[in-house]
């Protein structure tokens, strides 16, 4: 797992992350923002926000190479507060597809791994040492 903290708020990595993926360009299929939606309960929690990212092309080889794998797309990249800090957590598709033991979903993982990168980059400026 990359797993990295940033001198960011958990919303302004949201926005940097999913202007990235769109430059890629990858989907953005869900943003799940865990402290937006407690507030509207009225309860009060630390930043925990989630993106699920992926593309149509890559889904469909996916489930070509392996449907049961279906299941752990899209990739999910995970910011939470942590002590004050924002920490942003993301298992590679390698990580991922692993279990299955497939050389087409490894051939995947390649594919996906490199884009991933550069998304995770846009935060490169903000990380902490």
């Amino acid at each position: 797992m990359i797993t990295f903290s940033i001198n960011l708020d958990a919303d302004t990595a949201a926005a940097k992350l999913t202007e990235a993926a769109q430059a890629v360009p990858m989907g953005v299929l869900a943003h799940l923002n865990g402290q937006a939606n407690c507030a509207k309960k009225g309860i009060t929690v630390p930043a925990d926000q989630v993106l699920e990212i992926l593309r149509p092309d890559f889904a469909i080889r996916v489930w070509q190479a392996h449907k049961p794998a279906g299941i752990d797309i899209p990739l999910r990249i995970h910011l939470y507060d942590a002590g004050g800090k924002t920490v942003v957590n993301y298992r590679t598709a390698a990580e991922v597809f692993a279990p299955y033991a497939s050389p087409a979903l490894d051939a995947i993982a390649g594919d996906i791994d490199p884009i991933f990168t550069r998304i995770l980059a846009a935060l490169d400026p903000y990380k902490e040492n």
